[in-house]
This record gives structure tokens, C-alpha cells and sequence, in this order.
């Protein structure tokens, strides 16, 4: 059994997608249905549906679908940390139709020009908020924006992070620091997990080898262990770069066969409660 712990769907009939530029292959439908022949080929019977916008609308959509796919597992959906009635609106998507599949909350910190915005006391509140509801947060940053997010760890021990993209590191430069030394001290908080995910996207799109990743693979596995890193595999946002299958076929050579059932299915079951 596999679990891809990140992915993504978008129809943009329903909604624009403005992070995706005019011309990307990218700027077109992506359903269930697409997804769905890809990871059952790939041996992926479950998945975590991850937020893309930072409108409210989305999440209860993404819930309703999971309640209506069998393959959709959790959600980590978006509302505004920063609001008021955060414990209530989180209550409130719990009840709704596929509120059960609710599992955690992201926001995209990486688009936020303030690199210290995950330690503004309205977003702390709100993350401890999160914390309260029994849900986890997936952190979206950039490697300039991570020494925020280890305060945030640290300042809140009940909630547990979810780094995405191990990080988002310079893998097409092959720089290391200072993303390394960040990636590390929070790695060093006992509330911390990582995506094995986002990789061949930073890598260079046409000519990005299993090689290129490994030292980032490697430093995140050292780092946080097998029990606390998960294989997500970015889809379709990850077609930039290849398809589900070369991502998934990626990911299995840089983890040890003797991780491979945390990485890619224990942590992911756990952290996430599917």
C-alpha cells in the first residue's frame, strides 16, 4: 500500500487558478478522474488533497469530493488564520458533508512578503487554534521564511508542522545552505514532519536526474528519520518536470528499502489519521 501525501486538483471553470501563468501546460482542468488511473497504475490506493488558493469556497468543494472518492483519504484545506472566529469556522468545516476527511490547514506563507508572518501573534493564535481542533499544519515556505517557521514550532509544541516540499530548497543551483541549517533545527523539534515531495520542481524541469535530488533526499531522511517523512508527489503541479509515475519511481530510489513502508505509507497514515 501507498499513500501520495500531497497532491492537488483545479477546475478552472469553477475557479482561476492565478498562481499559474498564462501559457504553462499547466493552465488547464485537473480532476480526480486524471488522477485517479494514474496513481491506482502507480499502486497509490490513497491520497492526501492539498489546498491551492487562499479562497474560502475551496475547502468544503475539496471535502465534498473526498467523500465522493474513494482514493481522496484527508484534506489540508485553507481558511484565514488570522480571523477572529477561527476555533468556529474550523468547527464549522468539520460539520459540513466530508468534514470527517478534514485533516490539516495550509496557507501559502511563501507568497507572504513578511518573512517573519508565521510569528505574528494574530497567526499564532490561529495556529494554536488548528492545534486545538486536533488538525495539523502543513508549512509552505520558502528557505528564507524557514527560521520563522521553527519559532512557530517551537512556540507551539501541540501542533504538528508539515514541512512541504522538504523546504523548497535551490536543487537546480545544487546550493545547500542556508537552506540545510534551517531544515535541520526544525527537524530537531519533535512536532515536525516532511513531504518527500516538490523536488523535481526545483530541480531544472528538462534535465533533472535522481542524482540532482539525492543530497536533498538524503539530508531530509538524516534529518527527520523515516517515521517523520512522507512521499508526497505534487501531482499535477510535478508535471512540469514528469509524469506520476517518474515521480514516484524517484522518490522509491532515494528512500532505503528498509524505510520505504514509513515513507511511504506509515508517516503519512499517522500524521494525517486516514
Amino acid at each position: 500500500m501507498t499513500v501520495d501525501a500531497h497532491h492537488h486538483v483545479w477546475d478552472l471553470s469553477v475557479r482561476d487558478q492565478d498562481w499559474i501563468g498564462p501559457g504553462s501546460p499547466i493552465r488547464r482542468d485537473f480532476t480526480v478522474a486524471d488522477l485517479a488511473p494514474e496513481a491506482r497504475a502507480a499502486g497509490v490506493d490513497r491520497t492526501v488533497l492539498v489546498q491551492t488558493v487562499t479562497v474560502a469556497e475551496e475547502t468544503p468543494e475539496f471535502l465534498a469530493l473526498a467523500a465522493a472518492h474513494d482514493l481522496i483519504a484527508g484534506v489540508v484545506g485553507w481558511t484565514d488564520l488570522t480571523r477572529p472566529d477561527i476555533a468556529d469556522e474550523l468547527a464549522r468545516l468539520r460539520e459540513l458533508p466530508g468534514g470527517r476527511y478534514l485533516k490539516g490547514i495550509r496557507h501559502q506563507v511563501q507568497g507572504e512578503p513578511d518573512p517573519r508572518w508565521l510569528v505574528r501573534p494574530d497567526v499564532l493564535r490561529g495556529l494554536s487554534a488548528v492545534a486545538d481542533a486536533g488538525l495539523v499544519y502543513d508549512l509552505l515556505v520558502l528557505p528564507h521564511q524557514l527560521p520563522a517557521g521553527v519559532e512557530a514550532a517551537a512556540a507551539l509544541p501541540r501542533l504538528t508542522f508539515v514541512l512541504d516540499h522538504v523546504g523548497k530548497p535551490p536543487i537546480a543551483s545544487g546550493g545547500l545552505e542556508p537552506w540545510a541549517t534551517s531544515v535541520r533545527a526544525l527537524a530537531a523539534l519533535p512536532n515536525t514532519v516532511c513531504k518527500l515531495s516538490g523536488m523535481v520542481t526545483e530541480a531544472d524541469l528538462d534535465s533533472w536526474t535522481v542524482d540532482d535530488l539525492r543530497p536533498y533526499a538524503d539530508m531530509v531522511l538524516d534529518a527527520f528519520g523515516p517515521d517523520r517523512l512522507m512521499f508526497g508527489s505534487d501531482w499535477p503541479v510535478c508535471t512540469l518536470a514528469a509524469d506520476y509515475g517518474e515521480v514516484l519511481d524517484a522518490a522509491r530510489q532515494l528512500v532505503p528499502a528498509r524505510d520505504q513502508a514509513q515513507v511511504f505509507e506509515a508517516t503519512a497514515t499517522r500524521v494525517y489519521d486516514l
